[in-house]
Protein backbone atom coordinates (compact mmCIF):
# COMPACT_ATOMS: atom_id res chain seq x y z
CA UNK A 1 0.00 0.00 0.00
CA UNK A 2 2.75 2.46 0.97
CA UNK A 3 3.36 5.02 -1.78
CA UNK A 4 1.01 3.20 -4.12
CA UNK A 5 -1.53 6.03 -4.36
CA UNK A 6 0.85 8.70 -5.70
CA UNK A 7 0.53 9.35 -9.40
CA UNK A 8 -2.58 7.15 -9.87
CA UNK A 9 -4.36 9.82 -11.94
CA UNK A 10 -7.30 10.16 -9.53
CA UNK A 11 -7.80 13.73 -8.24
CA UNK A 12 -9.85 14.74 -5.21
CA UNK A 13 -11.28 18.19 -4.45
CA UNK A 14 -11.77 18.95 -0.76
CA UNK A 15 -14.81 20.62 0.78
CA UNK A 16 -13.39 23.81 2.36
CA UNK A 17 -13.73 23.84 6.15
CA UNK A 18 -11.28 26.56 7.26
CA UNK A 19 -13.99 29.20 7.79
CA UNK A 20 -17.61 29.88 6.86
CA UNK A 21 -16.70 32.40 4.13
CA UNK A 22 -14.46 30.11 2.09
CA UNK A 23 -16.49 29.46 -1.08
CA UNK A 24 -13.62 29.15 -3.57
CA UNK A 25 -12.63 25.98 -5.42
CA UNK A 26 -9.16 25.08 -6.77
CA UNK A 27 -10.78 23.91 -10.03
CA UNK A 28 -14.10 24.98 -11.56
CA UNK A 29 -16.45 22.49 -13.28
CA UNK A 30 -15.21 23.70 -16.68
CA UNK A 31 -11.56 23.09 -15.64
CA UNK A 32 -12.54 19.57 -14.55
CA UNK A 33 -14.27 19.00 -17.91
CA UNK A 34 -11.09 19.99 -19.74
CA UNK A 35 -8.93 17.66 -17.64
CA UNK A 36 -11.27 14.68 -18.11
CA UNK A 37 -11.62 15.32 -21.86
CA UNK A 38 -7.85 15.55 -22.21
CA UNK A 39 -7.53 12.15 -20.52
CA UNK A 40 -10.11 10.54 -22.87
CA UNK A 41 -8.23 11.94 -25.84
CA UNK A 42 -4.58 11.35 -24.85
CA UNK A 43 -5.00 8.57 -22.29
CA UNK A 44 -2.75 10.41 -19.81
CA UNK A 45 -3.02 12.66 -16.77
CA UNK A 46 -6.27 12.81 -14.83
CA UNK A 47 -8.46 9.71 -15.15
CA UNK A 48 -11.10 10.53 -12.49
CA UNK A 49 -12.07 13.51 -10.34
CA UNK A 50 -13.87 12.98 -7.04
CA UNK A 51 -15.42 16.10 -5.48
CA UNK A 52 -16.40 16.23 -1.82
CA UNK A 53 -19.98 17.56 -1.61
CA UNK A 54 -20.38 21.14 -0.39
CA UNK A 55 -23.48 23.30 -0.07
CA UNK A 56 -21.26 26.36 0.35
CA UNK A 57 -18.92 26.12 -2.64
CA UNK A 58 -19.65 28.79 -5.26
CA UNK A 59 -20.14 26.01 -7.88
CA UNK A 60 -22.75 23.55 -6.71
CA UNK A 61 -22.20 19.79 -6.82
CA UNK A 62 -24.49 19.21 -9.80
CA UNK A 63 -22.27 21.35 -12.04
CA UNK A 64 -19.33 19.04 -11.26
CA UNK A 65 -21.46 15.93 -11.76
CA UNK A 66 -22.67 17.22 -15.14
CA UNK A 67 -19.10 17.29 -16.50
CA UNK A 68 -18.23 13.77 -15.34
CA UNK A 69 -16.89 14.23 -11.80
CA UNK A 70 -17.97 11.87 -9.01
CA UNK A 71 -19.48 13.39 -5.85
CA UNK A 72 -18.35 11.63 -2.67
CA UNK A 73 -17.07 12.38 0.83
CA UNK A 74 -14.63 9.48 0.43
CA UNK A 75 -11.37 10.57 -1.24
CA UNK A 76 -9.47 7.38 -0.34
CA UNK A 77 -9.01 6.42 -4.00
CA UNK A 78 -7.34 9.77 -4.85
CA UNK A 79 -3.58 10.02 -5.25
CA UNK A 80 -3.72 13.83 -5.45
CA UNK A 81 -6.04 15.91 -3.26
CA UNK A 82 -6.55 19.64 -3.89
CA UNK A 83 -7.88 22.38 -1.61
CA UNK A 84 -7.59 26.13 -1.15
CA UNK A 85 -7.11 26.60 2.61
CA UNK A 86 -5.74 24.04 5.06
CA UNK A 87 -7.94 20.98 5.68
CA UNK A 88 -8.85 19.66 9.13
CA UNK A 89 -6.33 17.17 10.53
CA UNK A 90 -8.72 14.22 10.16
CA UNK A 91 -9.00 14.92 6.42
CA UNK A 92 -5.32 14.03 5.87
CA UNK A 93 -5.03 10.50 4.41
CA UNK A 94 -1.69 8.64 4.45
CA UNK A 95 0.62 8.27 1.42
CA UNK A 96 -1.19 10.80 -0.78
CA UNK A 97 -0.14 14.07 -2.37
CA UNK A 98 -1.91 17.24 -1.21
CA UNK A 99 -1.81 20.76 -2.62
CA UNK A 100 -3.18 23.82 -0.78
CA UNK A 101 -2.01 27.06 0.86
CA UNK A 102 -0.35 25.49 3.90
CA UNK A 103 1.45 28.58 5.35
CA UNK A 104 4.19 26.33 6.68
CA UNK A 105 7.37 27.63 5.08
CA UNK A 106 7.72 30.48 7.60
CA UNK A 107 7.06 27.96 10.42
CA UNK A 108 3.83 29.76 11.37
CA UNK A 109 3.04 28.44 14.83
CA UNK A 110 -0.68 27.83 14.29
CA UNK A 111 0.05 25.56 11.28
CA UNK A 112 2.63 23.28 12.90
CA UNK A 113 0.13 20.61 14.10
CA UNK A 114 -0.90 20.18 10.44
CA UNK A 115 2.75 19.80 9.37
CA UNK A 116 3.31 17.19 12.09
CA UNK A 117 0.29 15.24 10.85
CA UNK A 118 1.56 15.46 7.24
CA UNK A 119 4.95 14.08 8.26
CA UNK A 120 3.39 11.32 10.39
CA UNK A 121 1.17 10.20 7.48
CA UNK A 122 4.06 10.31 4.93
CA UNK A 123 2.10 12.82 2.87
CA UNK A 124 3.64 14.66 -0.09
CA UNK A 125 2.76 18.34 0.41
CA UNK A 126 2.81 20.96 -2.36
CA UNK A 127 2.18 24.60 -1.45
CA UNK A 128 0.75 26.80 -4.24
CA UNK A 129 2.52 29.82 -2.76
CA UNK A 130 5.91 28.24 -3.52
CA UNK A 131 5.31 27.48 -7.22
CA UNK A 132 7.31 30.19 -8.93
CA UNK A 133 9.00 30.78 -12.27
CA UNK A 134 12.63 31.61 -13.08
CA UNK A 135 11.99 35.27 -12.27
CA UNK A 136 10.72 34.41 -8.77
CA UNK A 137 7.16 35.47 -9.71
CA UNK A 138 4.43 33.21 -8.32
CA UNK A 139 2.74 31.06 -10.97
CA UNK A 140 -0.39 30.01 -9.03
CA UNK A 141 -2.03 32.84 -7.12
CA UNK A 142 -5.21 34.86 -6.78
CA UNK A 143 -3.55 37.76 -8.55
CA UNK A 144 -5.18 41.14 -8.15
CA UNK A 145 -8.31 39.88 -6.37
CA UNK A 146 -7.10 40.64 -2.82
CA UNK A 147 -6.29 44.23 -3.81
CA UNK A 148 -9.58 44.76 -5.64
CA UNK A 149 -11.65 43.46 -2.73
CA UNK A 150 -9.52 45.34 -0.18
CA UNK A 151 -10.16 48.70 -1.81
CA UNK A 152 -13.90 48.20 -2.34
CA UNK A 153 -14.33 47.12 1.30
CA UNK A 154 -12.10 49.97 2.47
CA UNK A 155 -14.18 52.57 0.61
CA UNK A 156 -17.29 51.15 2.26
CA UNK A 157 -15.55 51.41 5.66
CA UNK A 158 -14.52 55.00 4.88
CA UNK A 159 -18.17 55.93 4.31
CA UNK A 160 -19.07 54.58 7.75
CA UNK A 161 -16.04 56.07 9.48
CA UNK A 162 -16.56 59.55 8.01
CA UNK A 163 -20.22 59.43 9.05
CA UNK A 164 -19.06 58.83 12.64
CA UNK A 165 -16.75 61.83 12.28
CA UNK A 166 -19.69 63.95 11.12
CA UNK A 167 -19.25 63.90 7.33
CA UNK A 168 -21.64 62.56 4.70
CA UNK A 169 -19.82 61.10 1.67
CA UNK A 170 -20.84 59.13 -1.44
CA UNK A 171 -18.82 56.14 -0.12
CA UNK A 172 -21.75 55.40 2.19
CA UNK A 173 -23.77 53.88 -0.68
CA UNK A 174 -21.17 51.16 -1.37
CA UNK A 175 -21.64 47.56 -0.31
CA UNK A 176 -18.90 45.11 0.63
CA UNK A 177 -17.47 43.15 -2.33
CA UNK A 178 -19.39 39.96 -1.51
CA UNK A 179 -22.70 41.87 -1.79
CA UNK A 180 -22.26 42.14 -5.57
CA UNK A 181 -22.95 39.23 -7.93
CA UNK A 182 -19.76 39.92 -9.91
CA UNK A 183 -16.64 42.04 -10.07
CA UNK A 184 -18.23 44.02 -12.91
CA UNK A 185 -21.26 44.86 -10.72
CA UNK A 186 -18.99 46.00 -7.88
CA UNK A 187 -16.97 48.17 -10.26
CA UNK A 188 -20.18 49.75 -11.56
CA UNK A 189 -21.07 50.71 -7.98
CA UNK A 190 -17.63 52.30 -7.46
CA UNK A 191 -18.01 54.20 -10.76
CA UNK A 192 -21.35 55.55 -9.48
CA UNK A 193 -19.62 56.77 -6.29
CA UNK A 194 -16.99 58.41 -8.51
CA UNK A 195 -19.68 60.21 -10.53
CA UNK A 196 -21.17 61.57 -7.29
CA UNK A 197 -17.75 62.88 -6.22
CA UNK A 198 -17.19 64.49 -9.64
CA UNK A 199 -20.63 66.10 -9.55
CA UNK A 200 -21.10 67.11 -5.91
CA UNK A 201 -17.60 66.87 -4.44
CA UNK A 202 -16.34 65.81 -1.01
CA UNK A 203 -16.40 67.98 2.15
CA UNK A 204 -13.25 70.11 2.35
CA UNK A 205 -12.78 69.07 5.99
CA UNK A 206 -11.63 65.60 4.91
CA UNK A 207 -9.58 66.77 1.89
CA UNK A 208 -7.15 66.41 0.27
CA UNK A 209 -8.15 62.74 0.50
CA UNK A 210 -4.85 60.93 -0.18
CA UNK A 211 -4.62 57.17 -0.80
CA UNK A 212 -1.11 55.74 -0.48
CA UNK A 213 -0.37 52.31 -2.02
CA UNK A 214 2.84 50.56 -0.97
CA UNK A 215 4.71 48.36 -3.43
CA UNK A 216 3.98 47.46 -7.03
CA UNK A 217 2.90 43.81 -6.68
CA UNK A 218 -0.42 42.29 -7.75
CA UNK A 219 -2.20 43.33 -4.52
CA UNK A 220 -1.20 46.96 -4.95
CA UNK A 221 -2.13 46.93 -8.66
CA UNK A 222 -5.56 45.41 -7.89
CA UNK A 223 -6.26 48.11 -5.30
CA UNK A 224 -5.13 50.85 -7.72
CA UNK A 225 -7.38 49.40 -10.44
CA UNK A 226 -10.44 50.07 -8.25
CA UNK A 227 -9.11 53.45 -7.04
CA UNK A 228 -8.77 54.60 -10.67
CA UNK A 229 -12.55 54.26 -11.13
CA UNK A 230 -12.88 57.39 -8.96
CA UNK A 231 -12.03 60.89 -10.28
CA UNK A 232 -8.35 60.99 -9.28
CA UNK A 233 -4.87 62.41 -9.73
CA UNK A 234 -1.69 60.49 -8.94
CA UNK A 235 0.92 62.55 -7.10
CA UNK A 236 4.65 61.93 -6.76
CA UNK A 237 5.59 61.30 -3.08
CA UNK A 238 7.74 64.44 -3.05
CA UNK A 239 4.73 66.60 -4.05
CA UNK A 240 2.47 65.57 -1.12
CA UNK A 241 3.33 68.60 1.10
CA UNK A 242 2.36 70.96 -1.75
CA UNK A 243 -1.12 69.34 -1.92
CA UNK A 244 -1.73 70.37 1.66
CA UNK A 245 -0.44 73.89 1.11
CA UNK A 246 -2.91 74.25 -1.78
CA UNK A 247 -5.70 72.96 0.48
CA UNK A 248 -4.84 75.66 3.05
CA UNK A 249 -5.02 78.32 0.31
CA UNK A 250 -8.48 77.06 -0.65
CA UNK A 251 -9.81 77.57 2.85
CA UNK A 252 -8.54 81.15 3.16
CA UNK A 253 -11.25 83.79 3.81
CA UNK A 254 -12.85 84.90 0.58
CA UNK A 255 -12.40 81.46 -1.07
CA UNK A 256 -15.87 79.96 -1.51
CA UNK A 257 -14.76 76.47 -2.53
CA UNK A 258 -15.72 74.12 0.27
CA UNK A 259 -15.98 70.94 -1.83
CA UNK A 260 -13.23 68.93 -3.54
CA UNK A 261 -14.09 67.00 -6.70
CA UNK A 262 -11.36 64.34 -6.80
CA UNK A 263 -9.19 62.07 -4.68
CA UNK A 264 -5.41 61.68 -4.79
CA UNK A 265 -3.27 58.58 -5.19
CA UNK A 266 0.39 58.05 -4.42
CA UNK A 267 2.42 54.87 -5.06
CA UNK A 268 5.32 54.37 -2.68
CA UNK A 269 8.24 51.97 -3.16
CA UNK A 270 11.35 51.04 -1.13
CA UNK A 271 13.23 54.20 -2.05
CA UNK A 272 10.43 56.29 -0.47
CA UNK A 273 10.36 54.21 2.73
CA UNK A 274 14.05 54.11 3.72
CA UNK A 275 17.36 55.80 3.04
CA UNK A 276 20.98 54.75 3.47
CA UNK A 277 22.42 55.91 6.80
CA UNK A 278 25.66 57.11 5.18
CA UNK A 279 24.73 58.06 1.61
CA UNK A 280 21.06 59.12 1.65
CA UNK A 281 21.14 60.51 -1.90
CA UNK A 282 21.64 57.16 -3.67
CA UNK A 283 19.20 54.26 -3.33
CA UNK A 284 20.19 50.79 -4.54
CA UNK A 285 17.43 48.20 -4.10
CA UNK A 286 19.79 45.21 -4.35
CA UNK A 287 22.01 46.71 -1.63
CA UNK A 288 18.94 47.40 0.55
CA UNK A 289 17.80 43.77 0.29
CA UNK A 290 21.34 42.56 1.05
CA UNK A 291 22.10 45.00 3.90
CA UNK A 292 18.84 46.36 5.37
CA UNK A 293 20.66 47.16 8.63
CA UNK A 294 22.49 50.01 6.81
CA UNK A 295 19.18 51.78 6.13
CA UNK A 296 16.89 53.88 8.31
CA UNK A 297 13.11 54.41 7.93
CA UNK A 298 11.89 57.74 6.48
CA UNK A 299 8.28 56.93 5.51
CA UNK A 300 6.97 58.24 8.86
CA UNK A 301 8.59 61.64 8.26
CA UNK A 302 8.15 62.20 4.54
CA UNK A 303 4.89 60.49 3.58
CA UNK A 304 2.82 59.33 6.57
CA UNK A 305 1.94 62.90 7.75
CA UNK A 306 -0.01 63.42 4.49
CA UNK A 307 -1.83 60.08 4.19
CA UNK A 308 -5.58 59.72 4.70
CA UNK A 309 -5.82 56.07 3.62
CA UNK A 310 -2.92 53.58 3.62
CA UNK A 311 -3.11 50.40 1.54
CA UNK A 312 -0.15 48.24 2.59
CA UNK A 313 0.98 45.50 0.20
CA UNK A 314 4.74 45.19 0.77
CA UNK A 315 6.71 42.01 1.38
CA UNK A 316 8.35 42.34 4.80
CA UNK A 317 10.71 40.35 7.00
CA UNK A 318 12.02 41.11 10.49
CA UNK A 319 15.40 42.25 9.11
CA UNK A 320 13.84 45.26 7.32
CA UNK A 321 12.87 48.53 9.01
CA UNK A 322 9.11 48.75 9.63
CA UNK A 323 6.95 50.89 7.37
CA UNK A 324 5.31 52.37 10.48
CA UNK A 325 6.20 51.51 14.08
CA UNK A 326 3.72 52.05 16.91
CA UNK A 327 5.79 54.96 18.21
CA UNK A 328 5.97 56.62 14.77
CA UNK A 329 2.20 56.28 14.33
CA UNK A 330 1.54 57.78 17.77
CA UNK A 331 3.86 60.70 16.98
CA UNK A 332 2.20 61.60 13.67
CA UNK A 333 -1.29 61.31 15.19
CA UNK A 334 -0.24 63.70 17.99
CA UNK A 335 0.87 66.19 15.34
CA UNK A 336 -2.57 65.99 13.72
CA UNK A 337 -2.09 63.80 10.63
CA UNK A 338 -5.18 63.04 8.47
CA UNK A 339 -4.83 59.20 8.67
CA UNK A 340 -8.28 57.60 9.02
CA UNK A 341 -7.93 54.09 7.62
CA UNK A 342 -5.42 51.33 6.93
CA UNK A 343 -5.95 48.22 4.83
CA UNK A 344 -3.12 45.77 5.48
CA UNK A 345 -3.04 43.10 2.76
CA UNK A 346 0.13 41.56 4.22
CA UNK A 347 -1.66 40.33 7.38
CA UNK A 348 1.77 40.13 9.08
CA UNK A 349 1.16 40.30 12.82
CA UNK A 350 3.37 43.00 14.32
CA UNK A 351 4.93 43.31 10.88
CA UNK A 352 5.57 46.28 8.61
CA UNK A 353 2.73 48.09 10.41
CA UNK A 354 3.45 47.33 14.05
CA UNK A 355 -0.02 48.02 15.51
CA UNK A 356 -1.51 45.17 13.43
CA UNK A 357 -1.88 42.46 16.08
CA UNK A 358 -5.02 40.65 14.88
CA UNK A 359 -6.76 39.63 11.69
CA UNK A 360 -10.32 40.77 11.02
CA UNK A 361 -13.12 38.94 9.23
CA UNK A 362 -15.28 39.55 6.18
CA UNK A 363 -18.36 40.24 8.32
CA UNK A 364 -16.44 42.39 10.82
CA UNK A 365 -13.64 43.83 8.71
CA UNK A 366 -12.29 46.64 10.93
CA UNK A 367 -10.81 47.24 14.33
CA UNK A 368 -10.13 50.77 15.61
CA UNK A 369 -6.75 51.67 17.04
CA UNK A 370 -6.65 54.71 19.32
CA UNK A 371 -3.06 56.02 19.25
CA UNK A 372 -3.66 58.41 22.18
CA UNK A 373 -4.47 55.60 24.61
CA UNK A 374 -2.73 52.77 22.67
CA UNK A 375 -5.99 50.79 22.80
CA UNK A 376 -7.96 48.55 20.42
CA UNK A 377 -11.74 48.67 19.85
CA UNK A 378 -14.33 46.92 17.68
CA UNK A 379 -16.36 50.00 16.72
CA UNK A 380 -15.97 53.11 14.57
CA UNK A 381 -17.25 55.64 17.08
CA UNK A 382 -14.42 57.46 18.83
CA UNK A 383 -10.84 58.60 18.08
CA UNK A 384 -8.44 56.54 16.07
CA UNK A 385 -7.57 54.79 12.85
CA UNK A 386 -9.73 51.98 11.46
CA UNK A 387 -7.75 48.94 10.26
CA UNK A 388 -8.80 46.11 7.97
CA UNK A 389 -6.69 42.93 8.12
CA UNK A 390 -8.69 40.21 6.33
CA UNK A 391 -6.63 37.19 5.24
CA UNK A 392 -9.08 35.61 2.76
CA UNK A 393 -10.22 38.61 0.69
CA UNK A 394 -10.41 36.88 -2.74
CA UNK A 395 -13.22 34.60 -1.54
CA UNK A 396 -15.53 37.65 -1.67
CA UNK A 397 -15.41 37.28 -5.47
CA UNK A 398 -15.41 33.48 -5.18
CA UNK A 399 -16.47 32.72 -8.76
CA UNK A 400 -14.05 34.94 -10.67
CA UNK A 401 -11.22 34.24 -8.22
CA UNK A 402 -11.68 30.46 -8.70
CA UNK A 403 -11.77 30.84 -12.49
CA UNK A 404 -8.52 32.82 -12.44
CA UNK A 405 -6.79 30.46 -9.99
CA UNK A 406 -7.91 27.21 -11.68
CA UNK A 407 -6.71 28.49 -15.05
CA UNK A 408 -3.20 28.85 -13.60
CA UNK A 409 -3.34 25.55 -11.69
CA UNK A 410 -4.52 23.62 -14.75
CA UNK A 411 -1.08 23.58 -16.40
CA UNK A 412 0.42 21.65 -13.45
CA UNK A 413 -2.34 19.14 -12.67
CA UNK A 414 -1.38 16.41 -15.17
CA UNK A 415 2.19 16.27 -13.79
CA UNK A 416 1.03 16.28 -10.16
CA UNK A 417 -1.67 13.65 -10.74
CA UNK A 418 0.36 11.17 -12.79
CA UNK A 419 3.88 11.32 -11.31
CA UNK A 420 4.71 8.85 -8.55
CA UNK A 421 8.43 9.74 -8.40
CA UNK A 422 8.74 13.38 -7.30
CA UNK A 423 12.31 13.61 -8.62
CA UNK A 424 10.80 13.40 -12.12
CA UNK A 425 8.60 16.49 -11.61
CA UNK A 426 9.44 19.80 -13.30
CA UNK A 427 11.68 22.03 -11.14
CA UNK A 428 8.90 24.54 -10.40
CA UNK A 429 6.87 21.79 -8.70
CA UNK A 430 9.87 20.17 -6.99
CA UNK A 431 10.67 23.53 -5.36
CA UNK A 432 7.08 23.76 -4.07
CA UNK A 433 7.20 20.34 -2.37
CA UNK A 434 7.63 20.86 1.39
CA UNK A 435 7.36 17.26 2.60
CA UNK A 436 7.59 13.79 1.09
CA UNK A 437 7.61 10.26 2.54
CA UNK A 438 7.59 11.38 6.18
CA UNK A 439 10.38 13.97 5.94
CA UNK A 440 10.85 17.61 4.99
CA UNK A 441 12.46 18.03 1.57
CA UNK A 442 15.97 19.52 1.48
CA UNK A 443 14.80 23.09 0.70
CA UNK A 444 12.63 23.11 3.82
CA UNK A 445 14.86 21.37 6.35
CA UNK A 446 15.25 24.76 8.07
CA UNK A 447 11.64 24.69 9.36
CA UNK A 448 12.38 22.89 12.68
CA UNK A 449 15.14 25.44 13.46
CA UNK A 450 12.81 28.31 12.64
CA UNK A 451 10.15 26.68 14.77
CA UNK A 452 12.49 26.62 17.75
CA UNK A 453 13.36 30.29 17.37
CA UNK A 454 9.68 31.24 16.96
Amino acid sequence: MKGSMLGNGVVGILAETSNKWERRAPLTPSHCARLLNRCCRDNTGVTRIIVQPSTKRIYHDKLYKDVGCEISDDLSECGLILGIKKPRLEMILPDRAYAFFSHNHKAQKENMPLLDKILAERVTLFDYELVDGDNGKRLIAFGKFAGRVALIDLLRGLGQRYLNLGYSTPFLSLGASYMYPSLAAAKAAVIYVGEEIAKHGLPSGICPLVFVFTGSGKGSLGAQEIFKLLPHTFVDPSKLPRLFEKAKDRTQPGQASDRVFEVYGCVVNCQDMVEHKDSPKVFDKADYYAHPECYKPVFHERIAPYVSVLVNCIYWEKRFPRLLSTQQLQDIVRKGCPLVAISDLTCDMGGSIEIVNQTTSIDSPFFRYDANSHSYHNDMEENGVICSVVDNLPTEFAKEASEHFGELLLQFIDSLASTADISKLPDTLKKACIAHGGALTSLYEYIPRMRESN
